[in-house]
């Protein structure tokens, strides 16, 4: 899908806790000044009338009329139907509020609501690290072709998203990609999240460093001092990323046995991963042993780092050869190497979910 071409208009809305922030975008570029408004998530009456508010500035912006609203909105929710559930950070919203019809009245034009995950995702499958991949594959003469991609985003939180043949798959009840629910390979008992965010990593360097959770840096500080650039405990700060890679990547391990595709990693955390990626990957390759002893693959495919310029040549060379069809003097290109990659979101989090909204409203406005 070309979406930096298309003329047509949508109105989208980056929902926080504390504010919203609402623009238009054409060509999946902003076509407007953004317009920020509390987000008063724990007054209902208040928070609608700037959801409407905003959305009304932005209208009056455009150079034409838009025709769809798109946006991210946290969950649980049934996003098809545009029904926002009981949210943590919002907690007006508590009792379900059908928030896309309440649009859709409201300005007369369809209204699509997603999570952050999946949008960024659906971006990076269409303008980001898929076209991305396969175009190297394809310059570098490999029959070798992806149309699948898995991604999660570490942040606050860890969210996820998977996007197959083209299509963002969501499930029946709107949480599919849901990794943070995962569990956590280094704490059993809790989740892949607490592994796989800020506050994991904050919460590993606190307990290296024998410091206390509230006096421990930020992810920024821990990567710098990780990196030889700022004072601190650097085994700490090593050893809190190198924990994070390791469970994420047993996270998207769980993942990627069932999709067999790509993988791309945004959020802000991202920024860290020479600091996690080896792990990361170093966990997609680690084995299993079998009652007799002998050990093989958590993965059937091989996993590359596709940051890493020899995991990357390795990986677009595979092992193609030609190999003659029975009964004939034909020859096909034959790669065996069953292999993934890993690597990282070549849009950035915000562009990628901006868009993804933007292509997610296209596309469901081409089927109606």
């Amino acid at each position: 899908m070309k979406t930096s071409s298309d003329k047509r208009i949508v109105m989208t809305l980056d929902a926080g806790g504390t504010n919203f922030r609402f623009s238009a975008v054409r060509g999946a570029k902003p076509v407007t000044e953004t317009v920020a408004l509390p987000s008063n998530g724990d007054n209902l009456t208040k928070c609608l009338a700037n959801i409407v508010e905003g959305f009304t500035r932005v209208k009056k912006q455009c150079p034409e009329p838009p025709l769809a609203i798109s946006f991210v909105f946290p969950g649980p929710a049934d996003y098809p139907m545009g029904i926002i559930g009981d949210l943590g950070n919002l907690p007006g919203f508590r009792g379900g509020v059908a928030l896309g019809p309440m649009l859709e009245q409201k300005f007369g034009i369809p209204t699509f609501i997603n999570n952050d995950g999946d949008l960024f995702v659906y971006g990076e499958a269409i303008a980001g690290f898929l076209p991305y991949v396969n175009g190297l594959l394809e310059k570098a003469g490999s029959p070798k072709r992806y149309h699948n991609l898995f991604g999660v985003t570490l942040g606050t939180g860890f969210g996820g998203g998977i996007v197959r043949n083209g299509e963002l798959f969501i499930g029946d009840n709107s949480m599919a990609g849901e990794v943070w629910l995962l569990r956590n390979k280094l704490n059993p008992t809790m989740n892949a999240e607490e592994g796989s965010c800020i506050r994991a990593v904050r919460r590993t360097y606190a307990e290296m460093a024998g410091i206390a959770f509230k006096k421990s840096p930020d992810p920024k500080e821990i990567g710098a001092i990780a990196s030889g650039k700022a004072a601190g405990h650097r085994a700490a700060a090593v050893e809190a990323y190198r924990r994070l890679g390791e469970v994420a990547g047993d996270a998207m391990g769980n993942a990627l046995t069932l999709i067999d595709g790509l993988a791309v990693i945004g959020g802000g955390v991202s920024k860290a991963y020479r600091l996690f990626l080896p792990a990361l990957v170093e966990e997609l390759n680690s084995t299993y042993t079998a009652p007799n002893g002998n050990k093989f693959r958590r993965l059937a495919s091989k996993a590359f780092n596709l940051e890493d310029p020899k995991q990357l040549r390795k990986f677009l060379t595979g092992k193609t050869r030609e190999i003659i069809i029975p009964g004939t003097r034909r020859k096909v290109k034959y790669d065996p190497l069953q292999r993934v990659g890993v690597g990282m979101s070549r849009l950035g989090t915000s562009e990628a979910v901006a868009i993804g909204a933007y292509a997610f409203a296209l596309k469901k406005l081409g089927q109606q």
